[in-house]
């Protein structure tokens, strides 16, 4: 995969890096609620505009004492799965990339207590979910976390989405564990807003946004200016959604973010821009 960087790509992440330090306070405390399109893991490799409005981002929420992501990597059937060891592993769940990819190292360390609070809370909104001391973080979770807080001091929290969920089911986790954000937890969903690899130009990194990939990541894109989540839930209406997503896996972490909303967020750009053509990497975050 290329590493050329596209003049378009340059200047919407560095608007949306300004964006993001303009943007850093929170009321009391309150933690943040993420958004990330996480691309190909070779992000993890990169260090252009999309990285650093990751990094940019993530500085500006260094009162955060906790992460707990939910991926597209990780669906399970039945019970909605918590990681709740203390030294979570990583999951290379991925194959055919340069060996550097699978020397990459990120030891943040898990929350069993924020773990146990997370299932206690799904469960009491009527959401059965289990601790998984066994379970490490994803390509989805720890690729975008190794630029967003490289330091990797943070403790984070993997939470799977329930095997064949729909919007309003991942939203509705989103919703049970929002209070959490009123606690210094970050609450962050990493998947992708147009995602179709069969697509996807694998040999140009910055190949010029696909029209259909174009008019299904504006349509995103209007509905959250607009702050019509719960329009965003009926995805399948908008324009080529079944091309931006031939699976839901990449889109429904967006809900899990949208759920967490509070009234009084204001919605803030962390990065805009396309890679491969078709990948959409915008990303957001939602703060008071």
């Amino acid at each position: 995969m290329g590493d050329g960087l596209d003049r378009r790509e340059v200047l919407q992440g560095a608007a949306a890096g300004v964006a993001g330090v303009l943007g850093a306070g929170s009321k009391g405390g309150r933690a943040a609620a993420l958004f990330v399109s996480h691309g190909s893991p070779m992000v993890a490799l990169d260090a252009d505009a999309y990285p650093r409005a990751l990094k940019t981002f993530g500085d500006s929420v260094a009162t955060a004492r906790a992460v707990v992501v939910v991926s597209a990597h990780w669906e399970t059937p039945g019970e909605v799965r918590v990681t709740a060891s203390a030294k979570p592993p990583l999951v290379y769940d991925f194959s055919g990339f340069p060996e550097a990819l699978y020397r990459l190292r990120y030891a943040a360390p898990g929350a069993p207590d924020v773990a146990s609070d997370v299932v206690a809370r799904l469960g009491a909104a009527g959401l059965k979910a289990v601790a998984d001391m066994e379970r490490g973080l994803d390509h989805g979770a720890w690729v975008p976390l190794l630029h967003t807080f490289p330091q990797a001091t943070l403790p984070v929290v993997q939470v799977s989405m329930p095997l064949g969920a729909s919007a309003a089911d991942v939203a509705k986790m989103g919703e049970a564990l929002r209070p959490l954000r009123a606690e210094g937890v970050l609450l962050m969903g990493s998947g992708g807003i147009v995602h179709n690899l069969r697509r996807v130009n694998f040999h140009q990194k910055d190949a010029s946004p696909e029209p259909w990939a174009q008019s299904f990541d504006t349509w995103v894109a209007q509905k959250l200016e607009a702050r019509d989540f719960v329009g965003l839930q009926s995805w399948l209406d908008a324009p080529n959604a079944r091309l931006a997503h031939p699976r839901a896996e990449h889109l429904l972490p967006l809900y899990f973010v949208l759920g967490a909303a509070l009234p009084e967020d204001r919605l803030t750009s962390v990065f805009e821009g396309f890679h491969h053509g078709t990948l959409s990497m915008r990303s957001f975050a939602l703060r008071a």
